[in-house]
């Protein structure tokens, strides 16, 4: 019986010890593989997963032991979707209440339809209170810098609304425009049409991006993907400006000139066929799905009225008409 008692009593003073190296623990600011880290909560994230991402961001502590944390406060099933940001201050108490209390969102930076990388580093370089982590980073050092290094960063990143807390840097925006352009893409390529002559996700996003900038209005977008489709199967050239202005960078004055047309390049659609090698914007949900569901049509020719809307012909001799009546002025 004595001994029964004694073994009871180890229990009762082991379970105190572990008790209290835990509350030491939680409160103890938390070792950080750099001055800051930085966290994407996205809805739907096990606690578990949670904790993974801390530990693969940068936090040094066992990815097991936040998680048991987590789940043994009772508060796990509360932490709430968004970016977080932690310093090198910070607890595991602090850092479980902030996700908790959903301690995120204080500013707001938009990346639009149809946008280049440029134009998107430069809306992030002048988001406020958005740490500038890239603003000496070439393309190719960001791409490296998501993981991304055999990447070209074009057409990459999810036209939409990104929420962040004030002083969280532009990196860990681009993380979460780069997955959701991901997962975008991924989905659309699952319902791709049987017949596409696209190989690979990849392609369609190439195609898709023309597709954006060749869109005035949005009923227009199936057909003009479907005229790019019909043009792809017959290995005819895309023959599309866009493409064309892309590839001429800042060379590019506003208007195209014939000399621009013939001057061959990876980016001329009008001297080579096939698809160019890269994106040439970034392309919203709906030329994503455009670009694996085109709509069904004989066209292969499209020119704009002037109005954002596209007259399409099946032949040339009607395209001719067409182009005589709306960029010529002719009957």
């Amino acid at each position: 019986m004595k001994f029964v008692r004694f073994l009871f009593v180890l229990v009762v003073l082991a379970a105190l010890g572990a008790a209290g190296a835990a509350y030491l623990w939680v409160n103890k600011p938390l070792e950080l593989a750099s001055d800051s880290v930085e966290v994407d909560v996205e809805q739907g994230t096990s606690p578990r997963a949670i904790a993974q991402a801390w530990v693969d961001a940068g936090v040094q502590a066992p990815p097991v032991l936040l998680y048991e944390y987590f789940r043994w406060s009772g508060q796990a099933k509360k932490i709430r979707a968004g970016s977080y940001e932690i310093s090198r201050n910070t607890t595991p108490a602090q850092l479980l209440n902030k996700m908790v209390q959903g301690d995120v969102t204080s500013a707001i930076v938009r990346i639009i339809d149809g946008w280049t990388f440029k134009q998107v580093r430069a809306e992030l370089a002048k988001a406020d209170s958005l740490k500038p982590t890239t603003a000496k980073m070439s393309d190719l050092e960001i791409m490296a810098a998501l993981g991304q290094p055999a990447l070209a960063p074009e057409g990459r990143f999810y036209p939409d609304t990104y929420a962040y807390s004030k002083g969280s840097s532009d990196i860990a925006v681009l993380k979460r425009a780069f997955r959701a352009m991901q997962k975008r893409l991924d989905a659309a390529w699952a319902q791709r049409a049987a017949d596409t002559p696209l190989k690979s996700a990849d392609e369609a996003l190439i195609l898709a991006s023309i597709v954006e900038k060749e869109t005035g209005i949005a009923t227009d977008r199936g057909k003009v993907a479907g005229v790019f489709v019909n043009r792809l199967r017959i290995n005819m050239p895309l023959q599309t400006d866009p493409t064309v202005i892309y590839g001429l960078g800042d060379q590019f004055d506003g208007n195209l000139h014939k000399k621009d047309l013939l001057a061959d390049g990876p980016y001329n659609t009008y001297t080579r066929t096939g698809l160019p090698p890269t994106p040439i914007a970034m392309p919203g949900k709906a030329s994503l799905l455009a670009a694996v569901k085109p709509e069904q049509t004989k066209a292969l020719y499209f020119v704009s009225r002037g109005d954002g809307s596209s007259v399409f012909s099946d032949n040339l001799a009607a395209h001719n008409k067409a182009v005589n009546q709306y960029q010529r002025g002719k009957p």
